[in-house]
């Protein structure tokens, strides 16, 4: 039976005035003209009311059209998500609706059409299936094209190329069939006009590729594969359109990595592959296709892995890397874009300007002006004038002041390895100081020096906040993540404690007034914590935590390549029932405030209910609290806003500033 999904009517075109003025968004933008320098931040024990830090960003992502006149993002008006399309001539904005709808991304065509990705949970044959579909929008909100066939299956919104002549073109991936016995079950790739949804077969559905891969002129010229079980995995390659497909890569467990291209580069012969060094540190070399051996090493960062490339116009070449070192930035290698950023940055006082989107010709860019203690604002830089322009402040209250100081510290773990964690501070002098452990979610991810509003809001509140990247955490290489293998609740916890350790020896924070906060996986760590080491923080905080993980090792096995992804959560964890903070309420010995949204795709709601369950048998102290359309990203202001007065009142009433 197929499943009955939304259609066009998913994204509803909003008529200006029915709820949301054109001004709404208009009123987020700092005044025209220079870029104003950062204000310091203001003085005194509490500088913003919560539901200051509770807004949704007003603008997110935006990407600026080929010709830079128009620019399209997330916004957010009066707590609401939409999706914006903001022309810069100073008419109106086009706002359409999202209703139960996930915007998952959105691409400029051409200078009159964009496609955009979208996803929702949706009835499948008696289970709940996350399916994704794309539209095609044009840019004056008058026409919207669906772009998927009624027969689509589960997954139809892998956007593989854009035409890059100024047509409406673009390649696209997508299931046609939710039946894995069925030729279609396998994605395929067509070539589909935008602006009336007719497509091209280009690239017929192969048994067990999954995704495919296509090269500057939209040929298709890779596909990834795997088995169902996610253990093998194999890498298709062609040279040119026409070719059949051979395997040139090819990997059995978990512990064998496939080498796949970043980008292909002109010659068709050559590409650019992401890889290791010999330290185990992720750089950027020339790939010989004919030979299938890495060349030359075209780009490192010291100590650090280093992230996407920034391809250039014509999707054979790249402008830059971008590399997160202690704070996020790109790498120009391109020499115009290497002297547009030099001059940015000697235009903005006070701030760090990001180059974050680019029109066709870089004749025009927007610029994130902002730093790790301000939200900041977003500007449209003209190289004809070199004028700046404000498009939006992020948070129309905080604006382009600077809140509380963020730096990176870097301490040693009790083993001797060395742990970087980035520290928020409270106004006026940090001494003996109450302290939050804020470990970030994944556990493969990391924290930087960037804008967040949770450690904001605690600082603002009086607190030091520490963010350690323990071991196990991303872009420190290979080893210090391995480092995390057997380790959950374990070492990776010590480091935890660790960080409470440094900062009682520099007389930062007081070592008997420290509380744990995290969600996702920082949610386990402070579960985790609760029960484990109860000593030594006087609470603990769990947005949408994973209690037990035996049962989140069934729970992935709902998903492709769920053995794969049952084989490395038993070798990140090593004892599962053992680490798994629901198996032990009696030892906890600490007040716990636990928060979980029931609409939560990633970590199931259950992980939190039948903690708070079981210690409530145990007369535990502990208070939880169920959001009813909550997902796992604070998508719902009202949500951020609930979190956080809660967050406050059971950290005052625990550990008080």
């Amino acid at each position: 039976m197929r499943s009955k999904w939304f259609g066009p009517a998913a994204l509803a075109v909003a008529a200006i005035g029915a709820g949301v003025s054109a001004s709404a968004w208009a009123q987020t933008a700092p005044a025209p003209g220079p870029v104003p320098a950062a204000a310091p931040a203001p003085k005194g024990p509490v500088h913003y009311e919560t539901t200051v830090f509770a807004e949704l960003p007003a603008i997110e992502s935006p990407s600026l059209s080929p010709k830079g006149d128009k620019i399209a993002a997330r916004i957010a008006v009066h707590g609401v998500q939409y999706f914006g399309i903001y022309p810069l001539d100073g008419s109106k904005p086009v706002i359409i609706g999202l209703g139960e709808s996930d915007l998952n991304w959105w691409r400029w065509v051409n200078a009159d059409w964009l496609v955009v990705g979208i996803g929702q949970t949706v009835p499948v044959e008696d289970e709940e299936w996350y399916i994704t579909r794309s539209f095609g929008v044009r840019a004056d909100g008058t026409k919207m094209v669906k772009l998927n066939k009624d027969t689509a299956g589960q997954n139809a919104s892998d956007l593989l190329w854009v035409a890059r002549d100024g047509s409406p073109r673009i390649l696209l991936g997508s299931q046609n069939s939710i039946y894995s016995n069925e030729q279609a079950f396998w994605p395929r790739a067509d070539e589909i006009d935008v602006t009336t949804g007719k497509t091209r077969l280009v690239q017929p559905g192969l048994a067990d590729v999954w995704n495919w891969y296509a090269d500057g002129n939209g040929v298709v010229r890779m596909g990834y594969g795997m088995s169902d079980d996610g253990r093998k995995r194999r890498l298709y390659y062609r040279k040119q359109r026409g070719e059949p497909f051979k395997v040139i890569d090819r990997a059995t467990s978990i512990d064998e990595s496939i080498e796949m291209p970043t980008l292909f580069k002109s010659d068709p012969n050559q590409a650019l592959i992401i890889d290791d060094d010999a330290e185990g540190y992720s750089a950027l070399y020339e790939y010989d296709l004919t030979k299938l051996e890495r060349g030359k090493q075209l780009f490192a960062a010291k100590g650090f892995d280093i992230g996407d490339v920034w391809s250039d116009p014509t999707g054979f070449g790249y402008l830059g890397i971008e590399v997160n070192r202690d704070k996020p930035g790109t790498a120009w290698t391109d020499p115009a874009m290497t002297a547009l950023q030099a001059k940015l940055d000697g235009m903005i006082k006070g701030g760090q300007p990001e180059i974050v989107s680019m029109n066709d010709d870089h004749s025009a860019v927007i610029v994130h002006v902002g730093a790790a203690s301000a939200p900041g604002a977003y500007f449209l830089y003209r190289a004809a004038d070199e004028s700046m322009t404000a498009i939006g402040n992020i948070n129309a209250t905080i604006g382009l002041k600077l809140l509380h100081r963020v730096k990176t510290i870097r301490y040693k773990a009790r083993d001797g390895l060395e742990i970087a964690a980035v520290m928020t501070l409270p106004s006026g002098e940090a001494r003996n100081a109450p302290l939050i452990v804020m470990p970030h979610g994944g556990p493969y991810a990391r924290d930087t020096e960037e804008w967040d509003w949770w450690a904001q809001f605690l600082a603002d509140r009086g607190y030091v906040v520490i963010q350690p990247n323990y071991r196990g955490s991303s872009g420190y290489g290979t080893k210090f993540t391995r480092k995390g293998q057997g380790q959950w609740g374990l070492a990776m916890q010590d480091d935890l404690d660790d960080a409470v350790t440094e900062l009682a020896k520099q007389g930062i924070a007081d070592p008997k007034r420290v509380c744990m906060v995290g969600a996702s996986y920082g949610g386990y760590a402070a579960m985790r914590a609760a029960q484990r080491d109860g000593s030594k923080y006087r609470c603990a905080v769990a947005y949408a935590g994973v209690s037990d993980l035996n049962r989140m090792l069934r729970f992935n096995s709902n998903f492709l390549g769920s053995g794969a992804r049952q084989d490395w959560l038993r070798r990140q964890v090593g004892d599962l029932k053992g680490v798994s903070p629901l198996n032990f309420p009696e030892q906890f010995s600490t007040p716990i405030l636990i928060v979980h949204g029931k609409k939560d795709r990633t970590v199931p709601v259950s992980q939190s209910r039948l903690l708070a369950k079981r210690l409530k048998d145990a007369g535990k102290n502990a208070t939880y609290i169920e959001q009813p359309e909550g997902d796992h990203h604070f998508s719902r202001e009202a949500d951020r806003l609930e979190f956080l007065k809660a967050l406050e009142a059971f950290l005052a009433k625990y550990n008080p500033a």
